[in-house]
């Protein structure tokens, strides 16, 4: 059986240990934590306070999964750049330093997951590889992630690619699209899937999708979100169809983490985490 967590993006509010002590509290099996500007910023990491968040993880008895979408920990002027996509190749390198970090960091802490994702198209360039499986920008894409990879494997941790809406690689059939593309390069990438966004992007019933990406089913983002629009909801509040999502997790026997992930909600988030919890127990029946 998977185990719940959430996802520290959304307690944006909170010191990480007090996230932990929270979550731990409240019952989640599991923290999703995103290395950002603060105590876990990978440019500057303080190895004491490194320890000291591992021995409060281990204390806690939560499983942990690394996630790499900080805003602005690369640059304060541009959300979530540089990314792999970038025409420079001093930007692309930047981006695997801080996934390369990131990966170091998972195993300080004992995660076994650390998930990414492509970024958007940049400026001057359009489409998507959901689109166009032959699309320029994939390249890029490809060569960014198999130097990742190869130091992930190094470290002995997955990765997750997530499909993003809004993003160069926004649905299932983009990661699809990646995996044929890189070959034998990318046999051991595996999918983050965030059940809210193939709500977004109409790949649905959810449980379909799990099914068909089983074998690469390594990470798991739960919220809701409304048809057509990428916003992140408390379940209830969009279109998502959570007992078919769960069901699908169930049946294909996915092991791994299902983090909640409410990065809207860190202005109320010890509720917005109770409340979460309570819901998946229900839908769960527990």
């Amino acid at each position: 059986m998977f185990r719940l967590g959430y996802n520290t993006n959304g307690l944006s509010f909170h010191r990480i240990g007090d996230a932990i002590d929270l979550l731990a509290d409240l019952g989640y099996e599991g923290i999703a934590i995103t290395p950002d500007v603060g105590p876990l910023d990978p440019f500057e990491l303080d190895r004491r306070t490194v320890a000291d968040v591992r021995q409060r993880l281990d204390d806690a008895g939560l499983e942990v999964a690394i996630e790499t979408g900080a805003r602005y920990v690369l640059d304060p002027r541009r959300k979530h750049r540089p990314t792999l996509l970038e025409s420079a190749s001093h930007e692309r390198d930047r981006r695997v330093d801080f996934l390369r970090r990131s990966i170091d960091l998972a195993v300080d802490l004992d995660a076994r997951v650390v998930s990414l994702w492509s970024g958007a198209v940049p400026e001057g360039e359009s489409g998507t590889l959901d689109d166009a499986a032959d699309h320029p920008l994939a390249e890029r894409l490809a060569e960014g992630l198999t130097r990742v990879l190869e130091h992930a494997r190094g470290a002995n941790v997955r990765v997750g690619f997530e499909p993003e809406p809004g993003m160069f690689v926004e649905r299932p059939r983009g990661f699809r699209a990646l995996l044929e593309r890189m070959g034998s390069d990318g046999r051991d990438l595996g999918l983050t899937l965030d059940v809210g966004h193939c709500v977004v992007t109409g790949d649905e019933p959810v449980s379909a999708v799990v099914e068909g990406f089983a074998e690469r089913l390594v990470h798991v983002h739960l919220d809701d979100c409304p048809r057509g629009r990428h916003v992140h909801l408390p379940f209830g509040e969009g279109d998502l169809d959570l007992r078919d999502a769960l069901h699908g997790l169930i049946t294909c026997g996915f092991d791994g983490m299902a983090a909640v992930e409410l990065s809207r909600d860190g202005h109320r988030a010890p509720e917005a985490a109770r409340d979460a919890l309570e819901t998946l127990r229900g839908a769960l029946g527990e």
